[in-house]
């Protein structure tokens, strides 16, 4: 737990004039769950971005494993963005089967795996469909399993529950904890507080390009009188909620 596995060191990203993410530093430990927390439009997209390659810094260094990221290492990873991107006018499987060749699994292995993984999220029935046929929800349980295909070591999940029933969130959560127990590091982005209390080992609340907050949960709660994370957040972003309701 003491090796670092994503560093963040001194980063500052600009776009224009404006200054998203303002000398930011901080650390993921190997095989923790790490929530990155924030109101909407506070830098957890442009960290992950930046921390992929997607962006280049204006400031700083974001390294994976001691190093910038590179798809070409040794380290496995599974991302999960926010936003949803896969073949919408193929067959489900086929394009579970594909991902799971580019991850380095034979035709066969991704074929069992993605219909046993089908089948887990009620979802077996779906396998020879196209993807633009299933609901948002069902489209996101494709793209998850696509995601965690290959036991990655270190899952990054932008919002994987956003828009899920009680149920759906609940499996899922449940998923994750299994990858938790493999020893996987996962990065979790979420505005569901019960889910980072459930999960996460250590968070980081984003305000302004800084961190308001980081530590553990237990640390962050002795910070803010022993509030629960719900009332914390309220408290950090209420302001910055009160100025987009009145703009």
């Amino acid at each position: 737990m003491n090796e670092n596995i994503i560093t963040i060191n001194h980063f500052t990203m600009k776009f224009g004039r404006t200054t998203v993410i303002n000398d930011l530093s901080f650390e993921v430990k190997r095989g923790e769950t790490f929530g990155l927390l924030g109101s909407n439009g506070s830098g957890k997209t442009t960290i992950i971005r930046s921390l992929l390659g997607m962006y280049i810094p204006t400031e700083g260094k974001l390294l994976i494993d001691n190093n910038p990221f590179n798809v070409a290492a040794s380290l496995k990873l599974g991302y999960l963005p926010e936003e949803r991107g896969l073949y919408k006018k193929e067959k489900v499987i086929d394009i579970m089967v594909y991902f799971g060749q580019l991850k380095g699994l034979s035709v066969e292995k991704s074929r069992e795996w993605s219909l046993a993984f089908l089948k887990r999220v009620d979802l077996a029935d779906k396998s020879t469909i196209r993807l633009d046929k299933l609901s948002g929800g069902q489209q996101q349980k494709v793209q998850l399993g696509i995601t965690i295909m290959g036991d990655p070591e270190l899952l990054i999940l932008d919002e994987p529950t956003k828009g899920f029933d009680p149920v759906n969130r609940r499996l899922l959560m449940d998923i994750i904890e299994e990858h938790q127990k493999k020893g996987a590091t996962v990065v979790l982005v979420t505005h569901q507080m019960e889910e980072v209390e459930r999960l996460c080992d250590r968070i980081i609340l984003l305000k302004n390009g800084k961190a308001a907050a980081y530590g553990t949960i237990k640390e962050v709660r002795e910070k803010y009188k022993g509030k629960n994370l719900d009332d914390i957040f309220v408290e950090i972003y209420g302001d910055n909620q009160k100025e987009v309701s009145r703009a």
